[in-house]
């Protein structure tokens, strides 16, 4: 199985993110997760990215997906 890297942009708050995490966590997939509700340089990191101001963003390998859309991690996954 290849091996991904993967980072989570979190927050403590977000429901979605909590998901996303559990997902990769049910799934025994390691990733890094950054809360960028403390850290205000992993934020902008974050949105420079992505585009986006909103959380989740995961990137995976590169790719970046916005929010937890499982159909597009999976597919991420499986590349």
């Amino acid at each position: 199985m290849k091996t991904h890297k993967i980072i989570v942009y979190s927050t403590q708050a977000c429901p979605y993110c909590h998901m996303a995490k559990d997902f990769l966590k049910q799934n025994k997939i390691p990733f890094k997760d950054i809360d960028v509700g403390r850290d205000a340089s992993a934020a902008d990191e974050m949105i420079e990215k992505s585009g986006q101001m909103g959380v989740p963003v995961i990137d995976i390998d590169g790719k970046i997906v916005v929010g937890f859309d499982r159909e597009k991690i999976e597919k991420l996954l499986k590349s």
